[in-house]
């Protein structure tokens, strides 16, 4: 296995090629501050990169002829993991607060849903109504069709429908997103 020179301490990346574990013969070696060294065999790369005391890396190994970067190898390791923790640290996570209602909810309770369900949108977060219909209540899906439609009437001004109202088994679902302006 390869070791790197400068960095004893520190793992090296399994699809990483450093140093001794490049196998290619004729190589296009790219210098420290990113000037091109030109095409050189494995041998006089590695001498060169041992010279400046740094390592080599290939960083288009598929190319016509394989570039290679001289430089320090640990650092390079670093910045890209620290670039992947801020990459995942700014990614925006979105999620789906579920409210479920009925057919023949009471006005209040629609009030109270309502309330819930434009606090989470003006938090960001998506809202999905479920109305469950039980019983004989699935041979009136035009009374739930309603309640889904005022629903939507009265959260239009914040929200927008991302998923339109489906039935899965025997439950109706909504989806509501923010809307992008706000």
């Amino acid at each position: 296995m390869g070791r790197i020179k400068n960095n004893k301490n520190r793992r090296k990346e399994p699809n990483d090629l450093v140093n001794e574990d490049i196998r290619f013969n004729e190589l296009f070696v790219i210098g420290t501050e990113g000037e091109q060294l030109g095409t050189m065999s494995r041998r006089e790369a590695l001498e060169k990169a041992e010279e400046l005391g740094l390592d080599l890396l290939c960083v288009a190994p598929n190319a016509e002829v394989p570039v290679c970067k001289i430089l320090d190898y640990g650092r390079y390791r670093f910045e890209e993991q620290k670039k992947a923790r801020d990459a995942k640290k700014n990614q925006q996570v979105s999620e789906v607060k579920a409210l479920r209602v009925s057919p023949v909810i009471d006005q209040h309770d629609f009030d109270t849903k309502l309330k819930r369900a434009r606090e989470w949108i003006s938090n960001g977060q998506k809202v999905r109504i479920d109305m469950r219909f039980r019983g004989r209540m699935i041979t009136r899906q035009d009374v739930g069709k309603e309640v889904i439609q005022e629903f939507t009437e009265q959260i239009s001004d914040i929200a927008d429908i991302s998923k339109n109202p489906s039935m899965e088994g025997n439950t109706m679902s909504v989806v509501y997103s923010p809307k992008k302006g706000k």
